[in-house]
Formats: structure tokens, sequence, C-alpha cells
């Protein structure tokens, strides 16, 4: 790359960071307030910053969000800080001036300095981290690529989410292997009996076991480690499904124990659409095989797993941005003001007659997402109330024994937010404004 052509890669990039939320020299409102907001919280501990509404605004007004309805269905995808945004559609731009030559010779050399963020947040080596669109690809990756024979067992969970469900019935009918399954009572505030189901169900032709880490249909944290090491005893692989708990709560890949790891980076990172994390711990990679073909399947290298072709470069170059967002708020910020939200609703309606909950308040059994249900109500009644009385978008979850509605907020929801929602909550529980 010439002098020039490596400069103009790098005003592209722009920089990012806790004194700097934007690179130009007239900055937003907005962004000089959240940076004054960063300087004042700098020395507060998380626990005592979750709380303050004041801190939280200034975080609110990096988003785009619509005021004209409250989205509280962040689990499913969530919105880019305007940051992401901007640098996305800069980077198209750029692309759109001569695709092959500014995708290829100039963003592309954005990969290996983004993977390598990547793995720092994810707390491994960037040798064991590939740039992937969703969950669904890199954990498919894994499901596929594994050198399965008919007669092998693989533990999975009723919980776990459909398209790995899926994936691994197609193997079962391609391949004959065997699924074993087991179902856990939900919500649960005991390690050991999440533990104990995977573990009853390990038999000496189990080969893989998957597990969820945060459950999608009840915001249930699972005992990964627990469950990883019981299985590495017996020298069965791990396979664990990150898509809910990647950048929504503090913890490193490596300390679960996990073999593979796959994450979607739209959901808790904020990244754009279509952005995902395959993790492969290092003496893995060689045997398995890539889930689009590479020229080498069977090379010790990661980068096999990304042999995609032609990609969009420009959203991919933007998860560069979500990471620096991400560093700015801070893990341990996040993650108390995601449990202090959730907590903050449900402590509110948990008393309220008829109303069930089906998430743990508990620190280490759940943290944003929180599911509840009305008894003697359907879901989609609850779900369409909320929205037709308050504009507040939430999703129906109705799987094994759960029937309620999913309610995830993120940074950008405020308390008066979820004041409206408990308002809501009461008044469908109770029968008012025509029930």
């Amino acid at each position: 790359m010439t002098a020039y052509n490596r400069r103009k890669f790098l005003d592209a990039v722009g920089t990012f960071s806790a004194t700097a939320v934007l690179s130009s020299l007239t900055r937003p409102a907005w962004s000089r307030n959240l940076d004054k907001a960063l300087v004042a919280a700098e020395h507060r501990p998380a626990g005592q910053l979750a709380s303050d509404e004041d801190f939280w605004y200034y975080v609110q007004q990096s988003f785009t969000v619509s005021p004209e309805l409250i989205n509280l269905n962040n689990g499913g995808v969530s919105p880019s800080p305007k940051v992401v945004q901007d640098a996305m559609k800069r980077y198209y731009d750029l692309s759109n001036e001569g695709p092959s030559y500014y995708m290829w010779r100039i963003l592309d050399q954005g990969r290996e300095p983004l993977r390598r963020d990547l793995a720092r947040i994810a707390g491994c080596p960037a040798e064991e981290v590939a740039i992937q669109r969703n969950a669904s690809e890199a954990l498919e990756t894994v499901i596929f690529g594994l050198p399965l024979k008919a007669g092998d067992e693989v533990v999975v969970s009723k919980f776990d989410y459909p398209n790995c469900v899926n994936a691994w019935k197609q193997r079962e009918l391609r391949d004959g292997i065997k699924l074993v399954w087991v179902s856990p009572e939900l919500p649960s505030e005991d390690n050991e009996y999440l533990a104990g189901l995977f573990v009853k169900a390990f038999t000496p032709r189990t080969k893989v076991v998957h597990v969820t880490h945060v459950i999608n249909w009840t915001g249930q944290i699972m005992p990964v480690r627990k469950i990883a090491d019981a299985a590495h005893e017996k020298g069965i692989e791990v396979l664990v499904d990150g898509a809910h708990s990647f950048a929504h709560f503090e913890f490193t890949i490596p300390s679960l124990g996990a073999d593979y790891f796959g994450t979607s980076l739209h959901k808790w990172l904020a990244a754009c659409i279509g952005t995902g994390l395959l993790y492969v711990k290092k003496e893995k990679t060689a045997r398995l095989f890539p889930l689009f073909a590479a020229p080498d399947p069977k090379a010790d290298n990661i980068r096999k797993f990304e042999n995609l072709g032609t990609r969009p470069f420009f959203i991919e170059q933007a998860i560069g941005k979500a990471i620096n967002f991400y560093d700015m708020i801070g893990p341990a910020r996040k993650e108390q003001r995601l449990m202090y939200l959730k907590n903050y609703w449900m402590a509110a309606v948990k008393d309220i007659p008829k109303v069930k909950l089906y998430t743990s308040m508990k620190p280490g059994f759940g943290c944003a997402i929180g599911v509840v249900g009305v008894e003697g109500k359907e879901p989609h009644e609850l779900e369409d109330f909320l929205f037709s009385q308050y504009k507040i978008h939430t999703t129906t979850i109705v799987w094994e024994n759960i029937r309620g509605v999913r309610v995830t907020p993120n940074v950008y929801t405020t308390t008066k937010d979820l004041d409206k929602l408990i308002a809501g909550i009461g008044e469908f529980a109770e029968g008012r404004k025509g029930f």
C-alpha cells in the first residue's frame, strides 16, 4: 500500500476514544456532553453509576432511536450508536469510489487490526478469532465442520436456539449421529442442578456438548464452566452459543472452558447488523472443516473460516467503532446498568397479582433479559397491549414451559421508559383499559 493510500485509509477509519467521541473539530453537543460525563464518572464505582440517570441520558444521546417507539427488544438485534452508523456509511461511500480497489486493497487491510481488537475484548489470542456474519454462521461452522460419525452422541438442550437445533438435526439425518436431549426447568438459581442435567446425559459415546450461555427464551445464564470442566474430564468437546452473552456482561471466552464459541456482534456489542465472531481453540483449528470451502480445509489457520468471497467490507470494518464505544462505556458499567434496568422493572411488577416472572433477579443467573407473563392471558395479548397503548416494542415467547413477553433494554434505555412498561403490565394484569 502506498503512503498516500495508507493515509487515506487511516482518514477513513478515523479515531475514537473516551476523550474523543468524534474525530471532527465540530463535535455535536451530545458528544461533548458525553465526554464530560465520562470524565466526571471516571472514579465512580460501576454499581453506583448504574442508577445515575443523568449519566445514562448522555449515553442515550449517542443513539438515533425513534422517540415514537420504546424499543425493548434489543435481544433480537440492537441499534448501533451513531458513530458506528456513520463509519459504516463512510466506508460504503469509499467502497463505491472503486469497489475492487477500495474494498480489497484498502478496507480489507483493516481486518487484522480488527481481529486483534476482538480478541482483546474476548480475552484470547487473535489466532483464535474469525470474523463472521452472525452467531448462526459461526455455530453452524462448528456443527457442520466437526468430524463426527454415525453413533456419536451430542448433548443438546430443549432451550437451544432453533437454528442450532435444526443444524444438529440435519447432521443427525445425514450422518446418523445421535442427539441426547436435556430439558431444564427454568428459571433456576441452582447451578449444580443445571450442570448436573448435562453431566448425567454424558455417555462413553458422547463427543460434543452444546451449551447456550444465555438462553434467548428466558435470559437464564447457564453454568458453562461447570459443564465444560465435567465434559473435558470425559474427553468431550464443548461448543458454546454466546449470541446473548458476548459484550452483555463481563467474562472472557477462555474462562468458560469453551473449545468453540459463536456470537453475534449486532446484539450486545451494538455493531452493524450482519456481524459475528467465531472462536476456535488453537489446537482445534486444523481438524475443524470450514463451512465455506478453503484452499486447505485442514489448515491450522483461523482465517480459513472467513473464506466467504466478496463480502460487505464496510459493515465489517465498522465493528471497530462498536468496540471503541464499548471500551468507552466500560464493560463493568454496562453490565451493572443492564442488571439494574432488568431488576428495576421486575421488582416493580413481581408482586402484582397474576404476574409471573420467568427470569432470575440474582446476579449470575440473569442480566438484561427478562420475561414476564400474566396468568389467564396469552403472551401475544400482553405484547399487543403494550404496543397499542404505550408503543412499547417487545416480543412474545412461547417455548416449552415459558409463556410470556421478553423485555430486553439496552444502555440507551431510561427508567422513564421502564416506568411506562411497569404501568402497562399493571394495567393489563388488572384488566383495565379495555381488558
